[in-house]
This record gives C-alpha cells, structure tokens and sequence, in this order.
C-alpha cells in the first residue's frame, strides 16, 4: 500500500490518537499518500448534529491541523484532506455550501442511511429487501452526481434475506461503478474486526463487471495506518477474488 484515503481523527469521537501520529505512522510504513476522511458535519435544518461525524465547532480545527501537517511534511508525504459522506438528496447542496470555503481534496462516499431522518443503521441485520434496494438507489445517485472520488465500504447493507436478492440489487451497483469509474473500496477494518463487510457475495459481481478496486484502512487509531498484518489479510481477500488492487486514485474535487 501507498495510498490510504480513509482515515479518521478523535474529532468524530469515536476514533482515537493525535493527527500527527497517523501521519508518521504512514511514513514509518512507507506510504506516499495519507488522506484525512472524517466524517461530514450535515446540516440538518433542525440544527442537530449526528454524534458520529465532526461537530461543526470542530470543522475548522480540523481542517486546518490536516493542512499544517501537510505543510509541515510535504517532504516525506502527501496529506490530502477529506471528508467520508452520506448522500441524502435534500441536504447535499447545502453540505457542499458547508464545505466550499474549505480547499476540500475529495469526498468518500459511505451510505451509512438510507436518508436523513437517519433512523435506521445499514450495518444493522435487517430483512428488508426494499431498504436494500433503496440503499443501491442512493449509492449510485451518490456516484452519479461525480463528486465522489470512491465508494467506501459499499457492502455496508447488511442483509438478512436470500442471497440471490442480494447479488441482484448490489450488480446494479456494481455495474453503475463500472459505468461511472468509481472505485469501490475493500474496507480493511471491517475484514479486521469481522464485520458485515467485506461481504463475500458482492466481490465476484465486482470482478464480473471490471470495477475499479481499491484498498481503504479506515483508521481509527495510528497504529490502523497500512498495518502489516491487516494489509497482507486484504491483499489475500482480494486475490480469493481474483481482484486487482489500484495503489492511487486520482481524486475528485467537490467543488
């Protein structure tokens, strides 16, 4: 690995460590690139804040300590500086007003919701094959707006009905991809911590239709950054799947 776009600070509370140690981590492990990925502060109308992502008394804190450590060493590595965001159709222009003032390197789309009432979890095992289908819908409207430089985790969705549901609603995903050039992510702390994701049914639909891979640490703590151990597991995952990894993407501006 010489790239990692998804990584996370203590700012979003529930990841741990100093700014600066993820990003010596990632020298220390020979990285090229370290892209910063907290989550988006929404601007929900009622003026709430989700208790996972940036509260916005933090924005600014965190956008500038990801720009001084990129200055600071822009000798031995790239800091890029990102956000991991939902897409909830109603509120997307007013998250991207939010973020324009900011030198925003790129956006990761993770579809944790189905919309932004926000009242069901997607990694929560649930039966529906409507929610499912639903998530599909707002992972590709995410893509197809062309802000979004990949998807992270695309196998959120955990699904507790029949396989062949499954396969049929995440191909379409898959192909929209592949239409589109989005890479999707392998995300190596869910293969860590045995989560719903990677989901074994989905990988051999993104082999079929040629989609982009790409491998995300999603760092929750520095020692998370390019982990020997973790790398060599999701590099063995993708070759189960006969995948081949992009070592970079070329990012996307927001805006």
């Amino acid at each position: 690995m010489i790239a990692n776009y998804h990584t996370h600070t203590y700012r979003c509370g529930h990841a741990v460590g100093e700014d600066r140690q993820y990003v010596e981590t990632a020298i220390e492990r020979g990285l090229k690139v370290l892209g910063f990925s907290e989550h988006v502060p929404m601007p929900f109308p009622d003026g709430h804040e989700s208790r996972f992502r940036v509260p916005r008394r933090l924005l600014e804190d965190y956008v500038q300590c990801v720009l001084d450590l990129r200055a600071e060493y822009k000798e031995d590595i790239d800091v890029r500086l990102g956000f991991e965001a939902e897409y909830y159709q109603d509120l997307f222009e007013a998250m991207l007003e939010e973020l324009a003032p900011y030198p925003v390197d790129y956006l990761l789309l993770a579809q944790h919701f189905n919309d932004s009432r926000e009242t069901i979890y997607n990694p929560h095992l649930q039966p529906s094959r409507e929610a499912l289908h639903q998530y599909v819908d707002m992972v590709i409207a995410g893509m197809e707006t062309g802000r979004f430089s990949c998807v992270a985790h695309p196998d959120l969705f955990y699904y507790a009905g029949p396989d062949k549901v499954y396969q049929r609603e995440m191909a379409r995903l898959c192909r929209r991809a592949k239409e589109l050039d989005v890479p999707l992510e392998i995300n190596i702390l869910g293969l860590r911590t045995g989560r719903n994701y990677p989901n074994d049914l989905l990988w051999p639909l993104v082999k079929a239709e040629g989609c982009r891979v790409v491998l995300g640490c999603d760092a929750h703590a520095p020692e998370d950054v390019a982990d020997p151990d973790q790398l060599q597991a999701a590099m063995a995952y993708a070759d189960r799947f006969g995948l081949t990894l992009e070592e970079q993407i070329e990012l996307i501006k927001p805006f």
